[in-house]
């Protein structure tokens, strides 16, 4: 067996939906995700990892005979993501057209071009850039 590359700590948000499938639609066509991990489940749910240019996160499948992975909807306003990317206003034009809703648009304030939104399972997302 070939040596093990060293592993580097890293931390990646784990998102969990009603839909697998339609949350993976919709982060693809949203964000241009792409997928780089499946463990496809015999049940028929997966655990997918996906990647926006680097940036990954993983993404499950409520499961109805499993305790749900938040006391309170994800909408709830306990997390936030923030995708950092050069090209803001096409990305969120992108996630709207994808069916996200826009909680405020893509602007210049603090310091970042940022526009927020809520996809369509109730994560709202920053999408931007720091302005140096």
């Amino acid at each position: 067996m070939p040596p093990r590359p060293p592993i580097k700590p890293s931390i990646a948000p784990w998102l969990s939906a009603p839909s697998a499938a339609k949350a993976i639609a919709f982060y693809t066509s949203a964000f241009e995700a792409k997928e780089v991990y499946r463990h496809a489940d015999p049940s028929g749910g997966a655990v997918v990892k996906l990647s926006i240019n680097g940036a990954e996160f993983w993404l499950s499948q409520d499961s109805p005979d499993q305790s749900p992975s938040t006391p309170d909807p994800i909408g709830g306003g306990s997390i936030r993501m923030i995708l950092t990317v050069p090209n803001p206003d096409t990305i969120f034009a992108q996630a709207i057209a994808a069916g996200a809703t826009e909680v405020f648009p893509v602007g210049e304030e603090h310091g970042w071009r940022l526009g927020r939104l809520a996809d369509p399972f109730g994560l709202h997302w920053e999408v931007g850039y720091q302005i140096a």
